[in-house]
């Protein structure tokens, strides 16, 4: 699990998100409605006094899913076209509209309210990131036991995993001793 890469502004909740499923033990916070609805409510994505049922908590974690996805692409693996379907339906049942404040500044901000009300807010700070030029920083690890969800604050923007000290260091051992095994030959 990675040193602390935290994100810029409100990508920090999609990142926090992203992170609610540990891969490397296959533990997930939001691993049912209930805690899903606790989970939202508590980052304010989510009135207090909504509930979610399977389909929400299936939709969520397809959403999750798909963002950890787009952020293994930030760091260099390949992206398919069903993750953005996925995150394109998302964005659709979230009814995304711009919104102007007193000062005639703009927000995004879904219409409607549970799940896909919380989907939209978490979109919107995708979009926000995006626009904003932050969102190529935003990234998982490569390292396939891992998928941790981090900012890249690397100088270069080269970071491929997210931490050094740990999958880094796994992952250029394990790529050096598959070069040696090729290097060997049939034996």
């Amino acid at each position: 699990m990675a040193e602390n890469k935290e994100a810029p502004g409100a990508l920090v909740v999609v990142q926090q998100f992203v992170n609610t499923c540990h891969v490397e033990d296959d533990a997930d916070q939001v691993g049912d409605p209930e805690r899903l609805r606790a989970w939202l409510a508590g980052h304010g994505l989510l009135g207090p006094d909504e509930r979610l049922g399977a389909a929400d908590h299936q939709r969520a974690v397809e959403v999750r899913e798909a963002l950890r996805a787009v952020l293994l692409a930030n760091a260099g693996a390949p992206l398919d076209g069903g993750t953005l379907e996925t995150l394109n339906r998302a964005s659709r049942n979230s009814r995304l509209l711009v919104r102007f404040d007193p000062e005639g500044r703009t927000t995004l901000e879904p219409d409607p309210v549970g799940v896909e009300g919380a989907i939209g807010r978490l979109l919107a700070a995708v979009h926000t990131s995006m626009a904003d030029g932050t969102w190529p920083r935003f990234k998982a690890c490569l390292n396939d036991e891992c998928q941790w969800a981090y900012y890249d604050h690397s100088k270069n923007r080269s970071g491929r995993w997210c931490a050094m000290d740990d999958c880094g260091n796994a992952m250029k051992a394990r790529s050096y001793r598959r070069r040696k095994r090729a290097a060997s030959g049939p034996g």
